[in-house]
């Protein structure tokens, strides 16, 4: 039996809700690139001084990839609670822990003032970060799914997701106005806490507009009626993640074989470019930072319209497009990047964002659409984190490393190439869900006025 569905909440609401969502996420993503650049830019120096530079650099990158590895314990966590007590709630809590981590790097002593402890420091840092991170993303998405209209899902779903792109313009915004305000000495003695610190006053903002909003109605109304049933049947509730381990292990597996070409493209495109192109292309800081800063304004544009794009023609085809896409890119974006013109590598750094818009965006709605409602927050965010640890996580790393070996980008786009046919073999394995009903608690309706019925064997529980 499904959930009775509450009164859909007007334009204006909905749009104070996906403002709340987006502002949230901006910040969070805000905070964890702006590690990204530094330790590109910054924390081989800082941080590992008596390495190479290169080598530098890549163990600036595990420092970076170890907050991937936390996202996973992240996603369990926060899924779990937020299944159990709200999204809304858990929302709140990453934001605060995201803000404060970031902060805090930013009055963090370097290696020249407490040796071995700064980088043992930062990496405890980056790892509350990458927790905070594993929980934001299935809250922010389906705050705004199961508030929605059913129509319009992929649209509306979408514009958390832009807090991606618009995190990367403010980090990199704010890192290249500095570089260019400020001496490379005054920079790296004491220029590149000042983003950090900033992290602390966008918190306040984010907090204020994130608790004016409502929960989600669809997991209230899910929530009372599994409490009633558990009252008539006498039975304890299952753990989220149990259930989503029985009834959504092949849904698990298709989002994290989804992410492989979404995620290992966008951190090559947008951190590991920034040392391609200051060291094999020899360009200037400003030049790759202002390159990034630009495609990120076009990258934030174009994804809600591949979202309101999937609501027409399906969540696959939209994603299906994209993985194609950033594999075939990626040799043209290497040999763009090695002209040495700024309008060649603004180009491709651009194209390639556009083309992970057509997977990033309807991304949020394709997962939330996979899984029953009590273990909607785990699924998702077990799902999409459980893969960043194959995926972005090491993708700067392996680029950097692949790089330093063989001193020639082919086999980084050989690379590139085979997280496109992972994420192509996962999305062709996946039902398309465009008309699935989020507020139906055992996740078995298609959205009202649906012209298609959902297959038996497409049917959760």
């Amino acid at each position: 039996m499904a959930a009775s569905a509450s009164a859909p909440p007007t334009t204006r609401s909905l749009k104070r809700i996906v403002a709340a969502s987006l502002i949230g996420t901006t910040i969070e993503w805000y905070d964890f690139f702006l590690y990204g650049s530094a330790a590109a830019l910054v924390f081989n120096k800082l941080f590992f001084p008596e390495s190479d530079p290169l080598v530098g650099t890549l163990l600036s990158f595990l420092t970076y990839a170890v907050g991937f590895a936390a996202r996973p314990l992240g996603a369990l966590v926060f899924g779990h609670y937020g299944d159990r007590l709200g999204r809304k709630k858990l929302l709140v809590l990453s934001l605060l822990m995201m803000g404060g981590a970031t902060f805090a790097i930013g009055l963090l002593p370097t290696h020249a003032t407490v040796g071995s402890a700064a980088p043992v420091l930062l990496t405890v840092l980056r790892l509350v970060q990458g927790f905070a991170l594993g929980g934001e993303w299935g809250g922010a998405v389906l705050l705004v799914s199961e508030h929605g209209d059913a129509r319009r899902r992929g649209f509306w779903a979408s514009w958390p997701q832009t807090g991606a792109p618009a995190g990367q313009l403010l980090a990199t915004g704010v890192l290249s106005a500095l570089t260019a305000l400020m001496s490379e000495s005054a920079f790296g003695a004491w220029g590149w806490r000042i983003p950090f610190l900033l992290s602390g006053v966008l918190v306040i903002v984010g907090l204020w507009i994130r608790l004016s909003v409502d929960e989600s109605p669809v997991f209230k109304a899910a929530l009372a009626q599994a409490e009633e049933r558990r009252s008539a049947a006498g039975d304890a509730e299952r753990m989220p993640l149990v259930s989503v381990l029985r009834h959504h292990w092949r849904d698990v597996l298709i989002a994290m074989g989804a992410r492989m070409a979404e995620n290992i493209s966008y951190y090559v495109i947008t951190a590991f470019v920034l040392v391609y192109a200051t060291t094999a292309a020899d360009l200037s800081k400003q030049t790759a930072l202002n390159a990034v800063l630009i495609a990120s304004a076009v990258h934030f544009a174009v994804i809600p319209m591949w979202g309101a794009l999937s609501d027409r023609v399906g969540r696959k085809p939209v994603y299906l497009a994209g993985a194609i896409g950033v594999g075939v890119w990626t040799f043209p974006f290497f040999a763009l990047i090695d002209t040495r013109n700024f309008g060649s590598v603004l180009l491709a750094v651009t194209v390639g964002l556009v083309f992970h818009g057509a997977m990033y965006a309807p991304q949020a709605a394709f997962f939330s659409e996979m899984f029953a409602t009590r273990m909607r927050y785990s699924g998702a965010s077990i799902g999409a984190q459980f893969s960043s640890v194959a995926a972005g996580a090491p993708a700067p790393l392996i680029a950097t490393a692949l790089l330093a070996d063989f001193d020639s980008s082919t086999p980084i786009s050989l690379y590139v190439i085979a997280a496109a046919l992972i994420t192509l073999l996962a999305v062709a394995c996946a039902r398309e869900t465009r008309h699935r009903d989020l507020t139906d608690i055992e996740g078995t309706a298609a959205a009202p006025g649906a012209s298609e019925a959902l297959p038996a064997d497409a049917r959760t529980v």
